[in-house]
């Protein structure tokens, strides 16, 4: 019988930046807001609406379109902003762009039938938890102590 005397090693666990941690997120976010919209297409009778040229009650038209590009393009961009904005405006815009897409996110269930109420319910829920990540990673942005002026510091910035 072999009796270990080491413990495993433990796996490194570095700390991650919160602009990798936002733009993850919002990685995460596009791609459920994406399959979310490209699952729908399996429900029966959507392929039908939009050869009919209506989407969600809506007739299709350059400016739906429009609107729909910009709500897919905002996350996308999102995630490089989240790796290239200064951290005060960097955690400005993802607390006021999260804010802005959890009652978007929720307005997407809106008219849907009881049936299919699991599903969007679950992909709304896991959206709003990322939008909620989101939030709480920009609100709680870690911050640099202020260096105290006085003698002490004169001496090192010099």
């Amino acid at each position: 019988m072999t009796i270990r005397t080491k413990t495993p090693n433990q796996l490194d666990n570095p700390p991650i930046p919160v602009q990798a941690k936002l733009a993850a997120a919002w990685t995460s976010c596009m791609f459920l807001y994406i399959y979310v919209d490209y699952f729908h297409l399996y429900k029966p009778g959507a392929i039908d609406e939009i050869r009919g040229g209506v989407i969600f009650e809506f007739d299709i038209s350059p400016t739906l379109l429009t609107i729909f590009f910009t709500s897919v393009a905002i996350p996308a961009l999102m995630v490089i902003l989240s790796m290239t904005l200064p951290a005060r405006a960097n955690r400005a815009t993802n607390l006021v762009i999260a804010s802005l897409y959890i009652p978007l996110t929720v307005f997407n269930a809106a008219g849907e039938s009881g049936g299919w109420a699991f599903f969007y319910g679950l992909s709304i829920a896991l959206e709003v938890l990322l939008l909620a990540f989101i939030l709480r990673s920009a609100w709680t942005w870690p911050r640099i102590p202020a260096v105290p002026a006085g003698p002490a510091t004169t001496d090192l910035r010099q």
